[in-house]
């Protein structure tokens, strides 16, 4: 490993289902791995709607921010992934700004074919180190 490129993992976020970290801090910014809504006790897919699977995984990218000694309120972009962009997109969108009530990051939505383990959604960050 090199001095510039530094793995973060969280306790507190689903255990990664793949060959990657929750993220990696390099040159002041955290890049986070996406994140499903896997409930970090289980490993399982939430039961929910799409509203609640967005929860989930912010909340998951809260504890992997938070692993790291940020807040997800430091993210400076985030990339939201849905299945179903225009049927999901309302309660996304919701249950999105309810985390991002003021100053909200940078966002980019993409519609998607599938995601892993089904979820409706899932959700990556770059996050600002704090100084």
């Amino acid at each position: 490993m090199t001095h510039h490129r530094h793995p973060v993992s969280a306790d507190a976020a689903p255990d990664a289902i793949g060959p990657y970290s929750h993220a990696v801090i390099s040159n002041g910014l955290l890049f986070c791995s996406g994140q499903v809504p896997l409930d970090p006790d289980t490993g399982e897919l939430i039961d929910g709607d799409a509203g609640d699977q967005t929860r989930r995984c912010l909340d998951n990218l809260a504890a992997v921010c938070e692993a790291a000694g940020a807040r997800l309120s430091d993210a400076v972009r985030l990339t939201v992934y849905a299945a179903d962009l225009p049927g999901d997109w309302g309660a996304i969108n919701e249950a999105y700004g309810s985390f991002f009530e003021e100053a909200p990051p940078a966002r980019v939505a993409i519609g998607v074919a599938a995601l892993p383990k089904g979820a409706r959604v899932e959700i990556d960050a770059v996050v600002a180190l704090p100084d």
